[in-house]
């Protein structure tokens, strides 16, 4: 049993007071008041009997005992997330077949973890998951070969798609452990721009951003594969620019390398999951619920814990279509 006084409430404020060092932005993520986390950290640290963090410095930083406790709380939460997520009812026993595309952004986790919940709840339906780049799922769902597809926003969306925004997932830098503090650096080394590959959509986005910025780098480099992006910027060959999410793909590589915000012009994509407009069934909610919830657990809150200084500048975006959505699957 629970010590009278640790509360779920209680470990959720640690974690975000641990990963930020303030009242006031624990607050912001936690979606309390500052008197209320305060309260919360004092009950907590009161039935523990021990103090968490070191409530004279600021930040705040943690204790001995803090550190040791928030491997646990967290391993706990994650795992309370986790079940929360998976026990979602998602009504699709009248299906006949379902098609999904996912951005490869989600392969680690996210996509299993999806795939699992979702194969659960098909009952005698034909089940299909496919991995794609954005632009090729944007037009499967336009073209009806997809039936919904979780990828980054293109633009505009067509008259016959609708869009449910997921994620905000802004822009940042990357580069070799030690090797920079700042772009001028960057410069003053000589180290060139990895880019992601022409075709991609994440690719044409960052370029876009560039050049309104009338920002120029020697192009030398085109990647296809993400992770091999970041394998080069691990091994000092250049720097990159990327996303948390794509950042979270590639923990193997987290030792090697520095992150930091992009410092010419902060810009975010947008990931959403699109479906039909003539879908008129709860199955892409009920979809796009799910990922949101395991998007948070599976790589926002991981990558806040690793990049505090994100703040609310990577979250989940809970919007619903202003029409609505309809799709018969047969």
């Amino acid at each position: 049993m629970l010590t009278k006084g640790v509360t779920l409430r209680g470990l959720e404020v640690f974690e975000a007071l641990a990963a930020t060092g303030t009242v006031a932005q624990a607050a912001a993520r936690t979606g309390l008041s500052q008197p209320s986390v305060s309260q919360q950290m004092r009950n907590l640290e009161t039935a523990l009997g021990t103090d968490l963090v070191d409530h004279t410095r600021r930040p705040m930083q943690l204790t001995p005992a803090g550190r040791s406790f928030l491997a646990r709380a967290e391993a706990a939460l994650t795992q309370l997330r986790l079940a929360q997520s998976e026990l979602t009812v998602m009504d699709l026993g009248h299906l006949d077949t379902l098609s999904v595309g996912l951005i490869d952004d989600f392969d680690n986790d996210l996509t299993p973890r999806l795939a699992t919940i979702l194969a659960d709840s098909l009952v005698g339906c034909r089940f299909k998951l496919i991995t794609a780049p954005s632009l090729e799922l944007c037009a499967a769902v336009q073209d009806g070969r997809y039936h919904i597809a979780v990828t980054a926003s293109a633009g505009p969306t067509p008259d016959n798609v609708i869009e449910y925004p997921l994620v905000r997932d802004p822009f940042i830098l990357i580069a070799p452990k030690d090797a920079v503090t700042s772009i001028e650096e960057i410069a003053a080394q000589d180290l060139p721009l990895l880019r992601y590959a022409g075709e991609q959509l994440i690719a044409q986005q960052i370029e876009t951003h560039l050049a309104h910025h009338q920002l120029s780098f020697e192009h030398r480099f085109e990647i296809g594969s993400h992770l091999a992006l970041v394998a080069m910027v691990a091994r000092r060959i250049g720097w990159a620019i990327t996303t948390p999410l794509g950042y979270m793909r590639a923990q193997r590589f987290h030792d090697d390398i520095d992150a930091f915000a992009l410092p010419f012009g902060s810009f975010a994509r947008t990931i959403s999951l699109f479906a039909g407009a003539d879908w008129a069934d709860r199955v892409p909610r009920d979809v796009a619920d799910t990922v949101r919830r395991l998007v948070q657990t599976q790589m926002i809150t991981p990558a806040l814990g690793r990049l505090p200084w994100l703040g609310d500048s990577l979250r989940i975006i809970d919007e619903t279509p202003t029409e609505p959505a309809s799709f018969r699957l047969g």
